[in-house]
């Protein structure tokens, strides 16, 4: 049923869109006209409005650390893609079914389960590579386009899944409304998430030359597809919990798509070491002509962080921190774990609060990796827990010496300072994030530790106004504009104040009154 409910929110307010006349509001219209292609900031909007449902539902895994790693690895595959330009918003999902999609307006989202499925980077961004190129090639604008011949029957099932809820009663309305909205969005996501042949092999061919040029083995996607048809065959065995992973569900993978995959990936890499002129020679039309360079100049390779991420996503995706401990425990009985599985390890120590254990494992690794700034980051914020308070500020200090408004240290150490609930640790946090505040604007998880901070650091305007905007970010507008109407009644607002939060006020007004116009309210409010 967790599965259901982002699907439902995300169906709910597409269909609000197809179905609602053009108008002023903010919402993008997707089906004003059959033939009419959304603008740019429609599509931005319409990605921005499901990851907000998303975080609603509790289905973003929002970590600094596994979200910069993973926008590391996008944006230089999106810079190496047919279309430069186009912005990306990379998310990932805290499920571990094997999936990923792309939506409107660049934003790409990848399931923990993904990550934890490969066995190297590679394949991680053959997956992301294959979904930019349905980005640039427009497959999933022509999707939605498709989509808009299906308006009628899809708002027919939905209206009988309000008759079923209705007629059910009591408690067991919400559960009969999901199960009779599922036949209803398996018709959406046929058309917006599938796409033609034709389609997919383009998004092959354009995923392998960006894997290429970004210097990742181009034979990855062949790899990763014909794993996860492996997997899903083999015994006719389940692969966490699904029959068949569900990136194949909805991207259909057959012994000669992969085989074709293969054939250009070497036809690629054949070309690529024909291109080259000498050895340590740039070929780049950009550069002087014979210009040297070294070999590791040419190809960037990977971020070297994925073992990390990965057993940083097993430890954060797990049900509970005692399910992520006992998974370690699991797989220590098969061999010994590998630095970064100890890694992992720590983590879910740190998660169930078992800091002393996340200490010692800790000490040892950085023992082997001095300096790694993941293994002292977490280090800190385990000494923090334990309540080692001095040790703990003066790693976290060295830390911001050495990478000053580096967004994951900054917010892992506020965080940390906010537990502490006293005047002079949340001004040392707002010290801390007022640096990252302009690039800030749409990072829900800054918004709400600097509103900690500010909250703490007796700084009641400010927090009142994060607070606001990390409501709205995780697709609770409505919330966010009650907050922000109180908060504009306070006597000891100056005249900035009071024009940023009117400001804020006049940008949420009609997103919450075009949702309450397609019947969609929040519904901790309702309950009020």
């Amino acid at each position: 049923m967790r599965r259901i409910l982002p699907l439902t929110a995300a169906l709910t307010y597409a269909l609000a869109s197809l179905g609602a006349p053009a108008q002023e509001a903010r919402l993008p219209d997707i089906g004003s006209s059959a033939g009419e292609l959304l603008t740019p900031a429609q599509q931005e909007e319409y990605g921005g409005m499901l990851l907000a449902q998303l975080r609603h539902y509790d289905y973003i895994l929002d970590d600094p650390l596994v979200e910069g790693w993973l926008d590391s690895l996008g944006t230089r595959l999106g810079a190496s893609s047919d279309n430069p330009r186009q912005s990306y918003t990379f998310f990932m999902m805290r499920q571990r079914e094997i999936n990923a999609f792309a939506t409107l307006g660049g934003y790409v989202g990848v399931n923990a389960g993904l990550v934890l499925a490969a066995d190297r980077e590679d394949e991680v961004a053959g997956v992301l590579a294959h979904e930019i190129a349905h980005v640039t090639q427009d497959h999933v604008l022509r999707a939605v386009e498709r989509a808009q011949k299906d308006q009628l029957p899809i708002l027919l099932a939905m209206l009988g899944a309000i008759v079923v809820a209705q007629s059910a009663g009591g408690n067991s309305s919400d559960d009969a409304a999901q199960a009779a909205m599922v036949s209803a969005m398996g018709l959406m996501q046929q058309r917006q998430i599938d796409y033609t042949r034709s389609n997919e092999h383009e998004a092959d061919r354009l995923g392998i030359q960006s894997l290429a040029r970004t210097g990742y083995d181009p034979m990855a996607i062949a790899d990763f597809f014909g794993k996860l048809q492996q997997r899903s065959r083999a015994n006719g065995a389940s692969y966490y919990g699904t029959e068949a992973p569900e990136f194949l569900m909805t991207h259909p993978v057959t012994i000669t798509r992969i085989s074709e995959a293969k054939d250009r990936a070497r036809l690629i890499a054949g070309n690529s070491h024909a291109a080259v002129i000498a050895p340590g020679t740039s070929n780049n039309p950009l550069l002087p002509q014979g210009l040297q360079v070294s070999g590791g100049a040419l190809k960037s390779g990977g971020t070297g962080r994925f073992e990390f991420a990965r057993e940083r996503l097993r430890a954060l995706s797990a049900d509970t921190p005692r399910d992520a401990v006992q998974e370690y425990e699991r797989l220590a009985k098969t061999g010994k774990l590998d630095p970064a599985q100890r890694y992992g390890k720590a983590i879910a120590h740190l998660r169930a609060n078992e800091p002393a254990a996340a200490i010692d494992l800790l000490q040892g690794l950085l023992a082997q990796q001095p300096r790694d700034e993941w293994l002292e980051l977490a280090l800190a914020e385990a000494e923090a827990k334990a309540g080692r308070h001095a040790a703990a500020d003066a790693r976290f200090e060295s830390l911001v010496h050495r990478g000053p408004n580096d967004r994951a240290i900054a917010l892992t150490y506020a965080r940390a300072l906010g537990e502490r609930n006293t005047v002079a640790a949340g001004k040392r946090a707002q010290a801390l994030l007022r640096p990252l505040l302009p690039r800030s604007a749409q990072d829900p998880v800054f918004q709400q530790t600097f509103a900690r901070a500010s909250e703490i650091a007796e700084d009641p305007v400010r927090a009142g106004e994060a607070y606001a905007e990390a409501a709205y970010l995780g697709g609770r507008p409505e919330q966010a504009l009650v907050q922000l109407n109180t908060l504009k009644k306070r006597p000891e607002l100056d005249y900035y104040a009071r024009a940023r939060i009117e400001s804020r006020i006049a940008a949420i007004t009609p997103v919450v009154l075009e949702l309450r116009r397609q019947g969609v309210r929040d519904e901790v409010l309702d309950r009020r």
